[in-house]
């Protein structure tokens, strides 16, 4: 054989063929196995016989034997074509076992709130699948970022994502501490947030966030002002507590604070529910046994009380 002999990807089921032929002795028996004809099984091998110019295999009525030229490819390529059937049979049976590292962007509140507490049972249950969480509030594009999935509330996220809802209706809410609202009294509307040092939250693509709230079912924002500006807003919840002014967080995020008295809410009537967060990711035809046991089992973990 010619040292700068490439195979070219036709001769593979050819030399499948040939092994086969070999290991059996016999063109019909290795037909039986390869699922052809015993004619298609010699044409096969012919074929190979024509590309590399010598003969394989000697061909009687009543046996069939190697040649030494056959011997010799039988001796190097058996072990190639072993490895082959090998590793697609290990690939065939690992098709449905979770396994792998598995890549997923969430902004702080999901990873704290909704990931952390349930990721142990979740290594524990499935030992083989290596999380690794990516703290990040800007939308990610997935397959340019090498992530297999992301956590985002549902509004933002782009076309052609599988959604899939994970936890319960998401709240925000207007707090402040106790001492700031005794000093400065506790705004009545929206519009009086004027009047008041706002804490704001710069999101990663420059810009300051606005505050949202809800009128006789419409949806409306509000620039606010007067107050530090972090890109953290788990800082700003801190700012709140220690009376630098208020703060508009997810009621989640605040959940502590407000049961301990720390922090008090205003303008709830202005903040009803809203759809939650959604597990995305690309649509696929088949989807990662790694990835499907994550949405399965974040999606029970944090699943409403009944």
């Amino acid at each position: 054989m010619k040292h700068d002999f490439t195979i070219e990807p036709s001769l593979l089921p050819a030399l499948a063929a040939f092994a086969c032929v070999a290991r059996h002795a016999s063109f019909s028996r290795a037909a039986i196995e390869l699922g052809m004809s015993a004619s298609a099984a010699s044409q096969s091998v012919r074929s190979l016989e024509r590309r590399l110019g010598v003969r394989l295999l000697h061909r009687t009525t009543r046996r069939v034997g190697l040649t030494e030229p056959g011997e010799r490819l039988l001796r190097e390529a058996a072990p190639a074509l072993a490895r082959i059937g090998g590793a697609l049979q290990a690939l065939e049976e690992s098709r449905d076992v979770p396994a792998g590292r598995l890549r997923i962007t969430a902004p702080r509140i999901v990873v704290e709130q909704m990931l952390l507490p349930h990721l142990p049972a979740f290594s524990a249950r499935f030992a083989h699948v290596e999380v690794e969480l990516a703290v990040q509030a800007a939308l990610t594009d997935l397959v340019a970022e090498g992530f297999d999935a992301g956590i985002r509330l549902g509004e933002s996220l782009a076309d052609g994502m599988v959604a899939v809802p994970l936890g319960p209706p998401q709240r925000l809410v207007v707090v402040g501490a106790p001492d700031y609202l005794r000093r400065q009294g506790a705004p009545e509307t929206p519009e009086a947030l004027a009047a008041h040092a706002c804490i704001r939250y710069r999101r990663s693509d420059g810009r300051l966030m606005p505050w949202e709230f809800t009128r006789d079912g419409h949806d409306f924002s509000i620039e606010v002002g007067g107050g530090p500006i972090f890109n953290d807003s788990g800082l700003g919840r801190r700012m709140a507590i220690a009376g630098q002014g208020l703060a508009q967080v997810f009621e989640a995020a605040a959940a502590d604070d407000l049961a301990a008295g720390r922090l008090l809410r205003v303008l709830d009537a202005w903040q009803p529910p809203f759809p939650g967060f959604h597990l995305y990711y690309p649509s696929r035809a088949q989807l990662a046994p790694k990835l499907r046991v994550f949405v399965d089992f974040m999606r029970e973990a944090n699943a409403p009380p009944r």
